[in-house]
C-alpha cells in the first residue's frame, strides 16, 4: 500500500477568542495546495481513498486536492489531534495492498506516525507530503519513499 501523509497547509496564527477548530488557509496556503494537486496529477497518482482531518485547515487542504484530482473527501475524527498508530490501523482496516490512501492532518502526530512507520527522523512541514510504502498495515511499518517540501510545489504553477 502506498500511504501519503499530507500535512494541512499554511493557515494563519490562532486569532483571540478564535478556535483553533476554525483557522482557515492563508492565500499562500491556498495556492500551494493547488500547485501539490498538479503535481500530484503530472506524478500520475491515482488516490483510492482521501482521508481528511475534520478541522477546518485540513479539510479545506483536503478539497482542493479531492477537486484537482477528482476523488470525494471522507472527513474522519481519527484524523484530529489524537491521531496515532492504533487509529492509523483503524483507518485503514479495510484498505488492500494495491490502494493508494492519503491522510491530510495535522502535526505532530504526522511527524511522529511517518517516524514509527520508516524508523528515520522526518518533519512534515505545514503542506508537506510523504509517501511511505507500507509492507504491513498491523503494525504500520514501510519505508519512506520521498518527502515534499511545500516549496517544491512551486515548480507546477
Amino acid at each position: 500500500m502506498q500511504l501519503y501523509m499530507f500535512r494541512h497547509a499554511e493557515s494563519p496564527p490562532q486569532t483571540p477568542g478564535q478556535s483553533d477548530f476554525d483557522r482557515p488557509l492563508t492565500r499562500r496556503g491556498i495556492e500551494r495546495t493547488k500547485q501539490a494537486g498538479r503535481m500530484l496529477k503530472v506524478l500520475e497518482i491515482e488516490l483510492t481513498k482521501l482521508y481528511s482531518s475534520p478541522l477546518v485547515r485540513a479539510r479545506h487542504t483536503a478539497e482542493l486536492l479531492g477537486q484537482l484530482l477528482r476523488i470525494p473527501v471522507e472527513l474522519r475524527e481519527e484524523l484530529g489531534y489524537e491521531f496515532n498508530t492504533t487509529k492509523l490501523v483503524n483507518l485503514l482496516e479495510d484498505s488492500h495492498e494495491d490502494e493508494n490512501v492519503m491522510c491530510v492532518g495535522h502535526e505532530p502526530t504526522f511527524s511522529a506516525i511517518t517516524k514509527q512507520i520508516c524508523g528515520g527522523d522526518v518533519v512534515l512541514k505545514r503542506g508537506g507530503l510523504a509517501r511511505l510504502d507500507l509492507r504491513t498495515i498491523t503494525p504500520p511499518r514501510g519505508e519512506l519513499v520521498w518527502l515534499i517540501q511545500p516549496s517544491v510545489y512551486e515548480l507546477f504553477e
